[in-house]
């Protein structure tokens, strides 16, 4: 006979992630790539966290293109849920929400280092091209445990409690996590280029107008 049971279960401090897939992604794809051609022939890009590869440079959320205002509208669409999701009390329609986006191009032996989006709410990551591999970890983005002092969990082995996770996401799908993770993209093992594009979302009090 059992003597005790469970009358509450609370996962405390949990760091949420979430994946989506984006429908019709192929032709967008195919768009985004040609765009993101042509910006590489105007410009050299920038130096971030990215070794070894290209990164677009200003906002690119501010360009134009049929294709990247489309995406823009999917990443408002993908911070809107999370944030409800995650239970969110604040009246986010009472929110300005501040995007800025960049393309991250990784050739052969490209990769991210590890790095944060400070000041920013979530992050993410669409995934314009993946390059296929049969194995290891070519093309993969791993999280690491943003908790410290957890060394003596890990002989328990439960997953909540793992120092990371790296996960290999297709082409059309976008993930979202909070900007303080900590991450980083191993280096493309495969020929052809690992193309993504990245953005922060920053939720901000809408300005007042001013009285006239």
């Amino acid at each position: 006979m059992d003597t005790l049971a469970i009358t509450k279960f609370e996962k405390l401090f949990s760091t949420p992630v979430f994946r989506f897939n984006l429908a019709d992604s192929a032709a967008l794809n195919r768009d985004l790539l040609a765009e993101g051609a042509r910006l590489r022939s105007t410009s050299e890009g920038v130096d971030k966290s990215n070794r070894g590869g290209w990164h677009s440079a200003g906002n690119l959320f501010e360009n134009e293109a049929a294709c990247i205002q489309r995406l823009k509208s999917e990443a408002l669409i993908a911070v809107a849920t999370a944030s409800r999701k995650i239970g969110a009390k604040a009246d986010l329609d009472a929110l300005d929400v501040k995007l800025f986006a960049w393309m991250n191009a990784n050739p052969p032996g490209g990769f991210n280092a590890p790095h944060t989006h400070p000041g920013a709410h979530w992050s993410g990551v669409y995934y314009v091209a993946q390059p296929e591999v049969d194995e290891g970890s070519s093309g993969k983005i791993e999280f690491l445990d943003p908790r410290s002092d957890l060394p003596s969990w890990r002989l328990l082995k439960a997953p909540a409690f793992n120092a990371k996770k790296a996960i290999r996401p297709m082409p059309g799908e976008m993930i979202l996590f909070p900007s303080y993770l900590v991450h980083w993209v191993y280096p493309n093992e495969a020929p052809e280029e690992r193309v993504t594009i990245a953005f922060n979302a920053t939720y901000r009090k809408q300005r007042k107008a001013a009285v006239k």
